[in-house]
């Protein structure tokens, strides 16, 4: 079982969140326990920029164990896609925005996504697993 995880949940551990901390770190301990945990480009980007370096950044996520995974075309293409179909909704965003590209990557190569953004995620990725640390 491959999880990916969003960054919220990332930064819900990593920041301490009183709110959701807990559950999001007992989430991914429970991911952990079924399998590999990856993150894609977009989640490396975001996580990092709560860190006071890009080392600290890489230590960070290695001591929770998340590989990088590289966006492969298929998640590409597939991120494109549901983010036109957004526009054409009359969504405002005018550039792709990374939880296109996390939602993507998540149905393309992993079996699930870690997120507490589930709104969004099932809107656009149908066929997408969600688990929410809230749940």
């Amino acid at each position: 079982m491959i999880t990916a995880i969003d960054t919220s949940v990332l930064i819900d551990v990593f920041g301490a969140d009183p709110t959701f901390g807990e559950a999001s770190k007992d989430a991914i301990r429970s991911c952990a326990e079924a399998g590999a945990l990856v993150a894609c480009a977009a989640v490396w980007a975001e996580v990092t920029s709560a860190f006071p370096s890009a080392d600290a950044a890489r230590a960070g996520m290695g001591r929770l164990e998340v590989a990088f995974s590289p966006t492969s075309h298929d998640a590409a293409l597939l991120a494109g896609t549901c983010w036109r179909k957004y526009r054409e909704a009359g969504g405002p965003k005018k550039r792709v925005a990374a939880d296109f590209l996390i939602g993507a990557h998540a149905v393309e190569q992993a079996d699930r996504l870690l997120t507490r953004d589930t709104g969004f995620y099932r809107a656009y990725f149908k066929r997408l697993s969600i688990v929410d640390p809230t749940k």
